[in-house]
C-alpha cells in the first residue's frame, strides 16, 4: 500500500468502526421510527470517532440500496431503513474509510438505534495505475478449507500492494459459521474489501428471496454497493433470485429495489473512466438447450440497456468454476458501439478444493476447463482502459499455458497425436502458435475439448486401489481456451522440444515449453 497519511489511516483496525460522537456540540435528533441518521465527517486523526474540529463533509452519497440521498452542508443525512439491507456510504474518490474491527471497510451499518457516522480519510491525491485483486467462490465448507484459502491464495498475496479486493460471491458452501474465519483470513491483506453474495451465501432454511441473505448482511453489509476511485467506479451486486422449495432453487436475475437504485446513480457516474460491475452468476445463458435460462434475460436487457451509453465498462463474475471471457452483442440484448466484456474468472477453491494433495497437503483443484485454482488481477488504467492476469495459486513461474504432449511416439508413425496448449486467458480471437526443435511457428487450431492432463488425472483416479484425496479431481469437460496441434514423428529418433507461444491481448507474447520423445519400433 501507498505510504503516507491514507495508508496508516486504512491500516488501523477499529474497535469501534462507526460510532455516535459523544460530544454534546455533534448531538443528534431522535430518529424517526425506521429512519438512519447520521453524518459524514472527515476523521483527521483516523480513530473513526468525530472530535471537536473534526468537520462534516457535504455532498457525501448515502443509500438503503434503493434510495440515494446527500448529505447536507454539515454532513448530515436522513434516509429510510428498508428490511435486510443495510446503510452504506458510496466511497468518494478523493477519501477512504476507515476500517471496522473485522477488517472490512467501515462504510455501512444495520442498526437504526443509534446514528451512522461516516468516518473519512482527508482528501488525497492518487495517480497512476491501480490494482484491484479479484477472488470468485472460495466456497468452504470446514475450518480445512478456510486453512487452504489462506495458505494457497491469502498468504502468498500479503505486500501485494492492492488497492481494493472484491470476492464474487459463493464465500462459503452453504456454512454462515464459517464466515468470521474467512473474513480474518482475507483481511490480512490489509486491503479494503467488497464482497458480492452467491447461490452458496443464501440463508439454509430461507423461506423466499427477500429474507434470503441475513448471514451475509450481518456479516459483510450491503448486497448492492458502489464504491469510487479516481479511475474506476465499481458496483457489486447480489444476482442471486432464491427460489427455495423449487428446483433450481436460484435463477440469476436483478430485484426492482437495484434497478432503483442503479437508475438513480448511474446518471451521476462519470463516462471517462471504468465502469466495473460485479456479479456471482454470470450474465450469459449456460443452460442447456430447451433448459430455462440461467439469468433472466428481460433482466439482462433492462441492465444493458442503462449501461449502453457507458464507453467503458467490464463485466465481472463467477459460479461456473471454469474460466472464460465472454463479449455480448445484439443477441444478448446489448447494443452497445463494441461488444461488451464479460469475464468470468475462474475460483480461487478451483474444482471445490478437491483432487490429490501436494507436498504441502493442499488440494491441486484444477477445474474441470483444466484451469489451476487461483485469482485474477484487474488494473485499472487512464481514460477508462483497464488490463486483466491469472494467476494460478503458489505459482512461482506465474504459468500462463498448460502443455500436454505424449511422452514418448514410434518414430514413422502416422501423425495423429497433438500437443495441446491450454491458455488459460485465451478465447476465439487468442492467436497461439508452436514449434518443434527451432522449427518455424505454426497456428494451432482451438478445439472444443477436454484438457488431456485432466482426463489423465480423472484415468489415475479411476485406476487407484485407494482413495487419492478427501474428493477426486471434477470430470474433465471441453475448455474454452484450448489449442491443439500435430506431433511430428518424421524427425529422428530421440528426444524433440515443443514450444509454445500465445498472444494474450494485456500481457503480450507468453511461452511454455515441454518434450517428447521418437523410438524406432519393429512390427
Amino acid at each position: 500500500m501507498r505510504a503516507g497519511a491514507l495508508a496508516r489511516f486504512a491500516g488501523r483496525a477499529f474497535a469501534v468502526a462507526l460510532v455516535a460522537a459523544s460530544s454534546p456540540a455533534f448531538a443528534q435528533s431522535a430518529p424517526a421510527p425506521g429512519t438512519m441518521t447520521g453524518t459524514a465527517f472527515e476523521d483527521r486523526n483516523g480513530n473513526g470517532i468525530r472530535e471537536p474540529g473534526e468537520r462534516g463533509i457535504a455532498g457525501i452519497r448515502i443509500s438503503n440500496g434503493r434510495d440515494i440521498v446527500a448529505t447536507d452542508a454539515a454532513g448530515d443525512y436522513r434516509i429510510a431503513m428498508r428490511p435486510d439491507a443495510p446503510v452504506f456510504a458510496i466511497k468518494p474518490p478523493d477519501r477512504g474509510f476507515g476500517r471496522r474491527a473485522d477488517g472490512l471497510p467501515a462504510s455501512w451499518s444495520d442498526d437504526a438505534s443509534r446514528p451512522f457516522d461516516v468516518a473519512l480519510s482527508p482528501r488525497r491525491s492518487v495517480r497512476g495505475p491501480m490494482q484491484v485483486l479479484l477472488f470468485t467462490d472460495p466456497q468452504v465448507k470446514s475450518e480445512a478449507d478456510v486453512g487452504y484459502y489462506r495458505r494457497d491464495i491469502v498468504e502468498p498475496l500479503r505486500g501485494s500492494g492492492a488497492r481494493l479486493g472484491l470476492t464474487l460471491g459463493d464465500l462459503a458452501n452453504d456454512v454462515p459459521a464459517l464466515y468470521p474465519a474467512l473474513k480474518a483470513v482475507t483481511a490480512t491483506l490489509d486491503v479494503p474489501w467488497l464482497h458480492v453474495a452467491g447461490n452458496h451465501d443464501v440463508d439454509p432454511g430461507a423461506s423466499d428471496d427477500a429474507g434470503s441473505l441475513r448471514a451475509f448482511h450481518a456479516s459483510f453489509g450491503p448486497d448492492t454497493v458502489a464504491w469510487e476511485e479516481p479511475g474506476a467506479t465499481f458496483i457489486g451486486l447480489d444476482d442471486i433470485v432464491a427460489t427455495p422449495g423449487q428446483r433450481p432453487a436460484y435463477v440469476g436475475g436483478l430485484r426492482d429495489d437495484q434497478f432503483a437504485f442503479l437508475e438513480a446513480y448511474l446518471p451521476t457516474v462519470p463516462k471517462n473512466r471504468l465502469l466495473v460491475v460485479g456479479v456471482h452468476i454470470p450474465f450469459f445463458d449456460e443452460a442447456a438447450p430447451g433448459a430455462p435460462p440461467t439469468f433472466r434475460p428481460a433482466d439482462r436487457e433492462r441492465l444493458f440497456a442503462l449501461l449502453r451509453d457507458f464507453p467503458h465498462v467490464l463485466l465481472l463474475s463467477g459460479h461456473t468454476h471454469n474460466q472464460q471471457h465472454y463479449f455480448h452483442g445484439a443477441a444478448d440484448g446489448w447494443h452497445g458501439a463494441r461488444p461488451l466484456h464479460e469475464y468470468n474468472l475462474g475460483a480461487a477453491c478451483g474444482a471445490f478444493w478437491s483432487g490429490a494433495k501436494d507436498a504441502a497437503g493442499i488440494p491441486d483443484s484444477t477445474m474441470s476447463d483444466g484451469t489451476p485454482n487461483g485469482y485474477a488481477v484487474l488494473t485499472v488504467e487512464a481514460g477508462g482502459g483497464y488490463a486483466l492476469a491469472w494467476h494460478n495459486a503458489r505459482d512461482a513461474a506465474d504459468t500462463q499455458i498448460g502443455l500436454w504432449v505424449p511422452k514418448v511416439l514410434r518414430r514413422g508413425a502416422y501423425p495423429a497425436w497433438g500437443v495441446y496448449a491450454n491458455a488459460y486467458m485465451g478465447d476465439g480471437a487468442s492467436r497461439v502458435e508452436y514449434r518443434i526443435d527451432e522449427g518455424d511457428w505454426k497456428p494451432m487450431r482451438q478445439v472444443l475439448q477436454a484438457d488431456p492432463r485432466l482426463l489423465a488425472e480423472n484415468a489415475r483416479d479411476d485406476t487407484a486401489e485407494a482413495l487419492r484425496g478427501y474428493d477426486r479431481s471434477p470430470e474433465a469437460t471441453p475448455s474454452t481456451h484450448l489449442w491443439r496441434g500435430a506431433v511430428a514423428t518424421d524427425l529422428a529418433a530421440g528426444g524433440h522440444r515443443v514450444e509454445v507461444r500465445y498472444f494474450d491481448r494485456w500481457r503480450g507474447e507468453q511461452r511454455a515449453a515441454t518434450t517428447y520423445r521418437l523410438e524406432e519400433a519393429a512390427p
